[in-house]
């Protein structure tokens, strides 16, 4: 069917809205779904900006919410007509996804959502003009786009009357931030949480452990996030750049140490205040992407401090989604106070805006 995606054409270009793109029908295994919200994630803008010309044209997009239009022959699980929330892909079948740790798949995270193609190497995206190749199947779903394939895998019902734009970032952020909490470091009630980096998944990791009865500490040198921070429950919020020693007016406002620590900047140099800024024998979630990080293995040991590193929340999809569906109509997550909506068509200012730090998580809106 012919479909308008926006399209990334080389690495580091803008998103460029196309109505001349064809996508396949689903095979026996895939589901088809009209979009009708996507947020954008820091990994959809990270990606555009390093993605591989051998693999461009690209359709990004991994928080997809829809109604199913077509379902594959061996498909079970949802029917057309269904509202669904898109989210990672996993084998289901291996060791890790048979004792329900989906996020760290035996057949590799990467090879089956940031290959930008399917498992066998095809792509189900294509121009309407020359049938050349575009890239997709991000996260086996490419959600930038009107309509986008899905694997049954990683497609979740959710219910009819829920707002497409809180649908659509519970398959990875939202996930991630809360899993973070109940799934990895399931904080004591009463014990002290520092999440540094106020961002929409260290904000819903705040709400979480929030609601969870923790003395939540933000670290974030954006003063609207830390506004943020303190109305959805924080003790505290923390300007790195107007303290001389982070780690130590994060230890005062936890009373001596957090027990946890989320980063999720994946920057060497915060990840050294996470640290610092623990308790004897805490623990330390990894949560944002990034390249390589230092710290001193001495300060590790006689700490006993405990480092975990997270994908997902560590979150089966399929299981987690109705949860934070239920948490979020509890008034647990009140996300909404996070989102900023944008039609589609304005996807660029969308990008730009995330980028630039003037929105949390920004939701586009199709028509």
């Amino acid at each position: 069917m012919r479909i308008q995606a926006a399209v990334v054409e080389t690495a580091g270009g803008p998103f460029t809205l196309r109505d001349d793109l064809v996508l396949d029908s689903p095979r026996s295994d895939e589901v088809l779904v009209k979009v009708t919200a996507a947020g954008i994630c820091h990994t959809d803008l990270s990606a555009r900006q390093k993605w591989p010309a051998q693999l461009s044209p690209m359709v990004f997009g991994h928080e997809g919410a829809g109604v199913v239009a077509a379902v594959g022959d061996r498909v079970t699980t949802v029917r057309p007509g269904d509202h669904v929330c898109l989210s990672y892909r996993s084998c289901t079948s291996c060791g890790q996804c048979a004792t329900g740790h989906h996020a760290y798949c035996e057949a590799g995270i990467h090879a089956l959502n940031a290959g930008g193609t399917r498992p066998d190497g095809s792509s189900p995206l294509s121009r309407a003009g020359d049938g050349s190749t575009v890239y997709g199947s991000f996260f086996n779903q490419s959600s930038f786009a009107t309509h986008a394939l899905a694997h049954a895998s990683n497609v979740v019902k959710v219910p009819a009357d829920l707002p497409p734009t809180i649908a659509a970032p519970l398959g990875c952020g939202v996930q991630t931030g809360a899993g973070t909490i109940l799934n990895v470091l399931r904080p004591p009630r009463g014990s002290s949480v520092v999440v540094f980096g106020a961002g929409s998944v260290g904000l819903t990791s705040v709400m979480t452990a929030v609601a969870e009865g923790c003395r939540v500490i933000a670290v974030d040198p954006l003063a609207a996030r830390r506004d943020k921070a303190r109305k959805l429950g924080a003790v505290a919020a923390v300007d790195p750049g107007a303290v001389k020693d982070v780690a130590a007016e994060v230890r005062d406002h936890a009373q001596g140490g957090a027990g946890f620590a989320i980063d999720t900047t994946g920057r060497s140099a915060v990840i050294n205040q996470a640290i610092d800024s623990l308790a004897q024998r805490g623990t330390l979630a990894l949560v944002g992407i990034g390249g390589r990080a230092e710290f001193d293995v001495m300060t590790v040991m006689t700490k006993g401090v405990r480092i975990r590193g997270v994908i997902e929340g560590d979150a089966t999809p399929a299981d987690f989604i109705p949860r934070l569906v239920a948490l979020y109509r509890e008034g647990a997550l009140p996300l909404d106070g996070i989102i900023t909506e944008f039609p589609f068509h304005e996807i660029e200012e969308a990008a730009r805006a995330a980028a630039a730090g003037e929105v949390i998580k920004p939701v586009l809106r199709f028509p």
